[in-house]
């Protein structure tokens, strides 16, 4: 079925080119203008697919024709396209984690163990840690900060046991009192921030249980959870001191 397209507006005085045009039934915008085919300028793309195109067009005419609307619709993807991004990101991973517990551990055979013995065992050759090796090894940086209540609730003290696992794979985990975190006005939010431009917000019901991952590509959200990580980084102490912080406050 045909598009039904809206000439959006042009900022030529001759041939109509380049122009916007809105596509009525799904609200994408079709930008008309002049290709781009050079290969050594196709080359420079930064994810440009073999069925894409590019064209070029004056930055005026985003400024005075570009949809101007405030309200997004969350991007909403399934956990495959998630777990794709462990493997595509080309610098840097993070992870904001501030729940008192999270299902997926408690459904953890080996946070059993830990209930059992106070020790979690661990299989290196888990897919997680296979790839964050392989990661870590090309010189890409993976890390975290978890936010702990004082006294840490059984399912942190869990992830600072089989913390030494995750560092041991090349992460860089680190702690931060809730209180500390509160005091830095850190947000009651949990998400992975890749390569500073791409932001997986993750949703959980009160179950702690993972619902929903939304996908922020918005350059100023982005830059507001780049904010949160940075202090966050700024406040937090490696896990190790951390741990020991703990036994000394038993």
């Amino acid at each position: 079925m045909a598009r039904q397209l809206r000439f959006t507006g042009t900022d030529s005085k001759v041939d109509g080119c380049p122009a916007l045009h809105t596509d009525l039934g799904t609200g994408e915008i079709v930008v008309q203008g002049k290709p781009l085919t050079e290969p050594d300028d196709v080359a420079q793309l930064r994810h440009f697919g073999p069925d894409e195109a590019a064209v070029v067009v004056p930055r005026e005419l985003l400024v005075n024709w570009g949809p101007k609307e405030v309200e997004r619709v969350p991007d909403i993807v399934d956990r495959d396209t998630f777990r794709r991004l462990f493997h595509t990101f080309e610098h840097t991973a993070w992870r904001l984690e501030t729940r008192r517990g999270y299902a997926s551990d408690r459904q953890d055979p080996d946070y059993q163990a830990f209930l059992a013995t106070g020790n979690s065992p661990c299989d290196p050759d888990e897919p997680w840690f296979v790839n964050i090796r392989a990661q870590t090894t090309a010189g890409k940086r993976v890390g975290r900060v978890r936010v702990a209540d004082h006294p840490p609730t059984t399912e942190q003290l869990f992830l600072l046991d089989y913390a030494r696992h995750n560092a041991a794979a090349g992460e860089d985990i680190r702690y931060l009192w809730r209180k500390d975190a509160e005091r830095a006005a850190l947000p009651a939010e949990d998400f992975w921030i890749f390569d500073s431009r791409l932001v997986a917000l993750l949703h959980f019901d009160d179950d702690d249980t993972l619902r929903t991952i939304e996908l922020i590509t918005e350059p100023a959200q982005v830059v507001r959870f780049a904010m949160v990580r940075d202090a966050a980084l700024h406040h937090a102490v490696p896990f190790d001191r951390f741990a020991t912080q703990v036994a000394t406050d038993e």
